[in-house]
């Protein structure tokens, strides 16, 4: 008979544990998340300024093949360390990855495992024998705490929404990490640039200074005037004030650039001239179409925009009811040494079907508040595809017109250089005064300068234009990896 009665008593333990199963496979089957769309491409379907240029693609070629100048890789590796905005950037994407993880572990079932002992003294004048009466209660027990069946895809959603913006972490990561790269490499061609035009006007200033001490010997001696020596004079000031000026610009760059790298850079070696130092690869744009699998910022703000559906999804499924199960199992006992005898078994289910009312409108609230935040990430989509589409044009068409400035330029100070020694012979052989000669120098020292601005401006135009493409987020050589989502 005791067995029967066992057996009876176990057939509701096992009903409910079978329903349980079911319903567990039941959940995440209904998704109330919008369907996921990408929006059409809110920029023209090809580039303004002519792109057939044949070159490889930027998203392919690593900044290490890109930039071949030895000191800059070593630069870009350093900063790529050290750098502290790359490191929070970093830092953000783990702390998304671990709201991840906890938002994933609602979607299972907390086991605990409790014990306790309680001992209590009931008085006489509160129970029925009138009697006071000592008493004792012993429990060990394994169980789960209100957890959600969802049906309806709330938890599932809410995974999702932290999912996806794990992922834009980690996009918006490899978008600082190539921001950074650019900007270290065109302040290693900045400094170079203040090197270049610092040697050409520490040139000039030795060039005049030869000047002026012929130019005061020749007035000790009556052979030119005071006008002339002060001419001179006023040749090799203003060339002073430009050594003075570029080498502040110089200190301040080098400043920057120790931030940027998050260490102090040190002496450089000397440089070479921009003609003669490393030359970048010519680019393949591609269509604007590309930039949406090419640029992280993109990729990140499609991911937030996943993220804000998800959000809607989990709204939706707040106007439904939610059930919740809490149970337990294990052994109780009024003597601590009958706790795991025979008989001592106990366990208890409470499923809680709860359905909100009145709520003065929360869950409505909550809905429109996902429902703009997914309008705000259609346009902040919209607008990362805008910015790229600019900063792309902006490259092509600072590549297409530096270069012809450049060559201008290049005829420019050949002809400056020709009318100052016309200008000097003229004044040697007395067919002129040093008043020409001292405009044609004074042009000169402007057009070299122009010309090394010119060469800095394109060669930041093809850092820009290779960061607009998103240089190397394809290439196996880069120093992060996109973040795959763990199997639950």
């Amino acid at each position: 008979m005791i067995p029967s009665l066992k057996r009876q008593a176990s057939q509701p333990s096992k009903l409910i544990l079978v329903a349980c199963i079911l319903v567990a496979s039941l959940t995440g089957c209904v998704s109330m998340a919008p369907r996921h769309t990408t929006p059409p491409l809110p920029v023209p379907d090809s580039w303004d300024t002519a792109s057939d240029i044949k070159g490889m693609s930027a998203t392919d070629l690593a900044w290490s093949v890109y930039f071949t100048d030895p000191l800059l890789q070593q630069l870009i590796k350093t900063a790529l360390t050290n750098n502290r905005d790359l490191r929070i950037a970093a830092l953000r994407s783990e702390e998304a990855r671990a709201a991840f993880r906890i938002q994933r572990a609602d979607q299972f079932p907390t086991l605990g495992l409790a014990a306790q002992g309680a001992r209590a003294r009931v008085p006489g004048d509160l129970n029925a024998a009138g009697v006071s009466a000592l008493g004792s209660e012993y429990r060990a027990e394994v169980g789960l705490s209100s957890w959600e069946i969802d049906l309806w895809g709330r938890v599932r959603n809410l995974k999702e929404s932290a999912l996806e913006r794990w992922l834009a972490t980690e996009a918006g990561h490899r978008s600082a990490e190539l921001a950074l790269i650019a900007q270290v490499a065109d302040g290693y061609i900045g400094l170079r640039e203040f090197d270049e035009r610092l040697q050409r006007a520490r040139h000039t200033v030795e060039t005049r200074e030869e000047s002026q001490r012929i130019f005061s010997r020749r007035f000790e001696l009556g052979a030119a005037s005071n006008l002339e020596l002060q001419q001179v004079k006023t040749l090799l000031a203003q060339a002073r004030s430009l050594q003075l000026q570029l080498e502040q610009q110089r200190a301040a760059q080098l400043h920057a650039l120790g931030q940027l790298v998050g260490a102090h850079p040190g002496p450089l070696p000397p440089a070479l001239s921009f003609e003669k130092s490393a030359v970048l690869a010519e680019l393949s744009t591609g269509l604007p179409s590309d930039l949406l699998l090419a640029r992280p910022d993109i990729i990140a703000a499609e991911h937030k925009l996943r993220a804000a559906n998800a959000d809607i999804g989990a709204a939706r499924a707040a106007f439904l009811p939610r059930i919740a199960l809490t149970g337990s199992f294990g052994s109780a006992s009024a003597e601590l040494e009958g706790l795991f005898e025979s008989g001592s078994r106990a366990w208890s289910f409470a499923p809680v079907l709860s359905l909100p009312i009145f709520d003065t409108g929360r869950r409505r609230a909550n809905l429109e508040l996902s429902e703009v935040r997914r309008d705000i990430a259609v346009a902040e989509y919209e607008k990362a595809i805008q910015t790229a589409f600019r900063e792309v044009a902006d490259g092509l068409s600072a590549r297409h017109w530096l270069r012809q400035r450049l060559d201008v330029q290049h005829t420019a100070l050949d002809a400056q250089a020709e009318r100052a020694r016309l200008a000097q012979l003229r004044y040697a052989n007395g067919s002129a005064t040093y008043l020409e000669v001292l405009d044609a120098q004074r042009d000169l020292l402007e057009a070299e300068q122009q010309q090394v601005q010119v060469q800095r401006a394109l060669l930041s135009s093809q850092i820009a234009l290779y960061a607009a493409l998103g240089g190397g987020t394809t290439s196996p050589s880069t120093s992060t990896e996109s973040a795959q989502p763990e199997n639950p």
